[in-house]
């Protein structure tokens, strides 16, 4: 599976982790950076992500700061993108099961690297159950807000 990953500063050693785990396990992976620990601004890699899995619709992203949150904001300002901050295994889960969720975002200071590691196992692998949620993702994607 493709997969892109990008952080902020606060990111990089846990996406760096990540990186070298899913290269293990034969996946195709996309670093969109950052490149180092040095200060970054999460936005700016999140915007990168979500135009891309705008773009290849078939690929999952992950996007790492410190909490997760702000990457999460800034994914879900795209449209198709339905970027899910996770905690755990269950999270991670539900995420692709009920919301067809194409982008995980971890908090790199809140979330150790196993945890880490066995989420984005379980969102790579788990499918989209469809049926009910498919009209509950529709409404998500026909949301632009109020006129």
């Amino acid at each position: 599976m493709k997969v892109l990953i990008a952080s902020d500063h606060a990111g990089f050693a846990l996406k760096q982790a990540l990186k070298a785990h899913l290269q293990g396990a034969g996946h195709e992976v996309v670093d969109l950076g950052a490149f180092s620990a040095d200060p970054a601004d999460y936005p700016d890699f999140a915007h990168a992500l979500a135009q891309q899995i705008q773009r290849e619709p078939g690929a999952r992203g992950i996007l790492i700061c410190a909490t997760g949150i702000g990457m999460s904001m800034a994914a879900n300002r795209h449209p198709g993108v339905r970027a899910a901050l996770c905690h755990d295994a269950y999270t991670a889960e539900m995420a692709r099961r009920h919301n067809d969720a194409n982008i995980l975002c971890l908090g790199g200071k809140v979330t150790g690297e196993a945890v880490a590691r066995q989420m984005v196992e379980i969102f790579l692998a788990t499918p989209f159950d469809g049926g009910r949620h498919s009209g509950r993702v529709a409404k998500l994607e026909a949301y632009h807000g109020p006129a």
